[in-house]
């Protein structure tokens, strides 16, 4: 929603907007675009009578602005149906879709495009470092979408995606995730099914091979070229293969069609992120860049913030912000870290934040998933809907923090024999991220 009020500012509207709970770097964007943001959900924050309210997919029935604007008989619009009509007609949209790696291939794919002097519109659930805001409408015909599943709004139930028509679609991966809206991964499954029906059958998709579950849904009907993506030890048959010169994925090659088009040298890491950029350079590929020209772009990619940003080193402590969500996020991310630095400390902490985690359902995962850390501490908050001690009887190097200043008392301690402290949470984390580098400072 804040990049949607960025991309109406950039069309001249003049905006504001109502959330709670606010943080940065979305807080200090809206700022900086001169968009005025009211805490907390008010009839007042309607006046004066707005000609449009586009309502996000957190609001429902009961609140109060919600409430007003229906009362008032206000215009109103979801998001995903606001961007469509008013930014999206005539563009050549590339969509990133899938449970893991949007933001980051999303952002590769912006960056490939504005490398070779495309000027992409873009609109992201982050903040490429390389651009340093997360929306913008661009200089041509192509617009670059992090394509959620989530639904649209209260009064549309159909997922976010369905309504920004791709020409060419990126297919990540697909796993059981929004456990508030979706009973089971089948329904998530028939939303990328109705995905598939508006992809023009001269259009493209591109997925890993590996992804059993994206290929059941293309089973279901598709219209469309397919191209495939591997690690090539993986699959030697794949249209997109990247060849690992380090284990760790901070170099790597790339060939199509068994044809050599280049080495990538970059600093990020995972084979998460070789797949991430096996499927930007093919979809950029698509719009006619060159595999060549999309590698030499990406030795300049700077990853997007809070994924795995590095936001201090102090002393013998280097200190990570991550955006993790998913136990299947957190696995590769530190899977990723592992491999870089070798037998060096790792601590993760989390906080389950997302509505599945709060539910419980992936307790069993998100122990397994913490595995390469030497030490995982994980936040119980009030919210959270099961016991997460359950955690412990799976995995040793796992301790149940009651609350914040837990977690900082025991970092303390931890910070004398140093490491990487990796803070992940979906949410600001109760301002974690501030504290901890002023109680290592002092």
């Amino acid at each position: 929603m804040g990049g949607l009020a960025v991309l109406a500012r950039q069309l001249g509207h003049r905006v504001s907007g109502s959330d709670q709970n606010v943080y940065p770097p979305m807080s200090s964007q809206l700022e900086q675009q001169g968009i005025t943001l009211l805490q907390g959900y008010r009839e007042e924050n309607l006046q004066p009578r707005p000609d449009l309210v586009v309502i996000g997919n957190a609001m429902s029935r009961g609140n109060p602005e919600v409430e007003a604007v229906l009362n008032q008989g206000l215009r109103y619009v979801s998001g995903p149906q606001w961007l469509a009509e008013q930014v999206l007609q005539d563009r050549w949209v590339l969509a990133v879709a899938g449970t893991h790696g949007k933001t980051t291939t999303s952002s590769m794919l912006s960056w490939i495009l504005e490398h070779q002097g495309l000027q992409p519109g873009f609109l992201i659930g982050g903040i490429p470092l390389n651009f340093g805001i997360s929306a913008r409408l661009g200089e041509s015909r192509f617009f670059v979408i992090e394509a959620d599943e989530y639904d649209t709004a209260f009064f549309d139930k159909r997922s976010k995606f369905v309504h920004y028509r791709p020409r060419t679609a990126i297919l990540n991966n697909l796993e059981f995730d929004h456990a508030d809206i979706f009973p089971d991964l089948d329904v998530i499954k028939r939303q990328f099914h109705h995905l598939l029906r508006t992809i023009p059958g001269e259009g493209l998709i591109i997925t890993p091979s590996r992804e059993q579950q994206v290929r059941e849904v293309l089973e279901m009907g598709c219209w469309t070229p397919v191209e495939n993506t591997a690690i090539a030890a993986d699959n030697h048959a794949a249209t997109w293969q990247a060849h690992l010169d380090q284990a760790d994925g901070s170099r790597f090659s790339i060939s199509h069609h068994r044809q050599i088009q280049g080495t990538v040298e970059w600093l990020l890491t995972g084979r998460h992120n070789v797949l991430n950029a096996l499927a930007a350079i093919a979809a950029a590929n698509h719009t006619g860049v060159k595999p060549g020209d999309a590698i030499s772009a990406l030795a300049e990619f700077r990853n997007v913030k809070r994924r795995m940003e590095i936001i201090a080193k102090i002393d013998k402590v280097t200190l990570y912000d991550d955006f993790a969500h998913h136990p299947t996020a957190i696995k590769m991310t530190l899977e990723g870290l592992r491999r870089q630095v070798g037998r060096q400390r790792i601590i993760a902490v989390v906080e389950p934040r997302s509505h599945t985690m709060r539910m419980g359902v992936h307790a069993q995962t998100l122990a397994d998933s913490l595995q390469d850390a030497d030490l995982a501490i994980v936040l119980q908050s009030e919210d959270l809907q099961w016991n997460l001690e359950i955690l412990t009887k799976h995995a040793t190097n796992i301790v149940i923090a009651q609350s914040i200043d837990a977690i900082l008392a025991r970092l303390k301690q931890e910070a004398r024999a140093g490491g990487h402290f990796v803070l992940m949470s979906n949410g600001g984390f109760g301002g974690i991220h501030r504290r901890l580098q002023e109680a290592l400072q002092a």
